[in-house]
């Protein structure tokens, strides 16, 4: 089974080598590919000293933008799984391989790791959890799923999702989003207790100002995506 690791990257210059490290520490199995999102800081030159498996966007596309490009990067070159390790600490990359023996065990088509099964390691702030709570209800309304951490960015997908995220992907604040687009489709999400860790460095997309912003547009696009024609 090929895996592949994708990390999204803008400005990552303080946490990238040990992002890194981690994996090459904790997921032996998996291959990786930093997707470097037109970073204004060292993240490039980093990653290109230390002869990391990089792709350089020419222009910034935002988080939805380089993650799709990871997942047409896995597409192209045939992997049988996909997952998103951030790279700014936050996700713990000795689950991976029990995301992936889960997915093949079960026959998933994805599978989250969720920080709120066994609320373990940080929990994120007050504010996101009733966000994380609300969009939780707005997909179990909406598709009669429970996803208890839809905004996790810590997630496995096999050969069928990766198709769709390659071909179609959200490209702002996707997670939410994400998920109701993969079972309209009819395939399977699962998820796992995972430990997330507070974010070693870097700033956070969604700001306090953004907040207002973040809620209405996603809910707006989940509200879209269920009724939208394939």
């Amino acid at each position: 089974m090929k895996k592949l690791i994708i990390i999204p990257a803008y400005n990552e210059e303080a946490n990238i080598e040990k992002t890194v490290a981690a994996i090459q520490r904790n997921a032996e199995d998996f291959d990786y590919v930093i997707i470097n999102d037109c970073s204004t800081d060292r993240t490039r030159e980093i990653c290109e000293e230390h002869g990391y498996n990089i792709v350089n966007l020419p222009i910034n596309l935002g988080i939805g933008g380089a993650v799709q490009t990871g997942y047409k990067y896995a597409r192209k070159y045939k992997y049988d799984m996909a997952v998103q390790v951030d790279g700014d600490g936050q996700h713990d990359p000795e689950f991976l391989n029990v995301m992936a023996e889960y997915i093949e065990k079960n026959q998933v088509d994805m599978v989250i790791g969720s920080r709120f099964i066994e609320k373990k390691g940080f929990q994120s702030s007050t504010a996101r959890r009733v966000g994380i709570k609300f969009f939780s209800w707005l997909i179990k309304g909406l598709t009669g799923a429970t996803i208890t951490d839809p905004t996790s960015g810590l997630r496995m997908a096999g050969r069928n999702v990766i198709a769709l995220f390659a071909r179609d992907y959200p490209k702002d604040y996707p997670e939410p989003e994400s998920v109701v687009a993969v079972l309209r489709k009819g395939m399977t999400v699962r998820e796992i207790p995972v430990v997330m860790h507070e974010r070693e460095g870097g700033v956070s997309s969604i700001s306090p100002k953004k907040s207002v912003y973040y809620m209405i547009k996603v809910t707006l696009a989940i509200l879209i995506e269920r009724i939208r024609k394939y």
